[in-house]
């Protein structure tokens, strides 16, 4: 497929700044609202990195040709969860912190960036690290107490709701550029180092007035399209990866419940991501689904060469007819069908989140 024309250009240019307007004509809400801040990764993005220099981004075509019918930066076909979550709770669309423009905080924002991760060195330099994301959201509490006064800021601050993706990225990262890195540690030590990079945010978040804490859980990163290409003439999930994703997600419960214990007023959902796209993956029909193990959106075998849109190492891509039938929208993420029935499912359910689901830590 071609690159982007001058025209489409044009096109994304004047809707960005539809969306901008419209992002900013917010609707009143009751004082006791619940703002909704955003951290991690590529599955939380919603364009923080189209503000600076990086080639992880999805600001071109065909990302976001579902939904909003041009590229917003969020790489999906469409919207992503925190798009969903936000609607559920009845706040406007939360937009990226890096947004010139944004100087509206009471309804939270938009920290995440693809390619984060929770360690520092994951992806330096090109990516906003979670730590860093840390920095910027102390920079918004401050934003906040001048705009509101302290105790008015505490209370927002103490009613949001701060949702977390992170963490893929600290295991695909080593095995995409030095695998002998993770050598230097047991699947359980490196882990530890994950975990404790999340750990220090998230504690770094109730210093600043934080009370309630909704994370995901590490995805199957084995199975994604990108990983099923490592093994082409098997189609099998890449197992390299499993040990770090079970262990990463039995520490981070376990972490929690400490943190629970440890703070006062701490309160936290995790949501099964991992459970929820392998029962799509493996099942796709059941769930309303024809593809649940190639991408939409790619090329090679499974649609696992990540280069939807013909931005990123070669020109050359396909793209689905259908999108509504797969699980996957590029190799490595998923479709905005999938990320709703996810959102509704974390939002009001119990059978994927513990202890509470969104809607609980919304109504605190």
């Amino acid at each position: 497929m071609e690159n982007i024309s001058y025209i489409q250009i044009f096109v994304f240019a004047c809707t960005s700044l539809l969306v901008t307007t419209q992002t900013h004509g917010h609707p009143v809400l009751p004082k006791t609202h619940a703002p909704l801040f955003i951290f991690g990764d590529s599955v939380f993005e919603v364009g923080n990195n189209n503000y600076f220099n990086t080639s992880w981004r999805a600001n071109y075509l065909p990302y976001g040709e579902t939904f909003f019918n041009y590229p917003t930066g969020r790489f999906s076909d469409g919207r992503q969860v925190p798009d969903f979550i936000a609607k559920y709770a009845k706040l406007p669309l939360i937009p990226p912190y890096l947004q010139p423009d944004n100087h509206e905080f009471s309804y939270g924002v938009n920290f995440a960036s693809a390619g984060a991760g929770a360690m520092v060195q994951t992806r330096q330099g090109v990516t906003i690290g979670l730590q860093t994301q840390l920095s910027n959201f102390k920079n918004v509490t401050k934003s906040l107490r001048k705009k509101l006064g302290n105790e008015e800021a505490k209370s927002l601050l103490s009613r949001a709701v701060y949702f977390f993706s992170i963490g893929s990225n600290d295991y695909l990262y080593p095995f995409d550029t030095d695998p002998s890195v993770l050598g230097n540690y047991s699947h359980q030590e490196y882990v530890d180092l994950v975990i404790g990079n999340i750990t220090t945010v998230v504690e770094g978040i109730y210093e600043k007035g934080g009370r309630n804490f909704a994370l995901l859980n590490l995805w199957p990163i084995a199975c994604l399209p990108y990983a099923r290409a490592l093994n082409p003439e098997e189609g099998a999930c890449y197992d390299a990866f499993t040990p770090y994703v079970k262990l990463h997600n039995k520490s981070l419960l376990k972490v929690l419940k400490k943190l629970e214990k440890k703070l006062n007023g701490f309160r936290f959902s995790v949501s099964d991501f991992n459970e929820f796209l392998t029962q799509r993956m493996n099942h796709p029909s059941k769930y309303g689904f024809v593809e649940g193990e190639a991408a939409c959106c790619g090329s090679g075998v499974y649609g696992g060469i990540y280069n939807c849109g013909g931005m990123r190492i070669a020109k050359e891509y396909n793209l689905c007819k259908n999108v509504s039938e797969y699980v996957y929208y590029d190799s490595a993420h998923p479709t905005d069908r999938v990320y709703e029935q996810f959102a509704k499912e974390i939002w009001s359910g119990n059978s994927i989140t513990t202890p509470y689901n969104l809607k609980g830590l919304f109504e605190n």
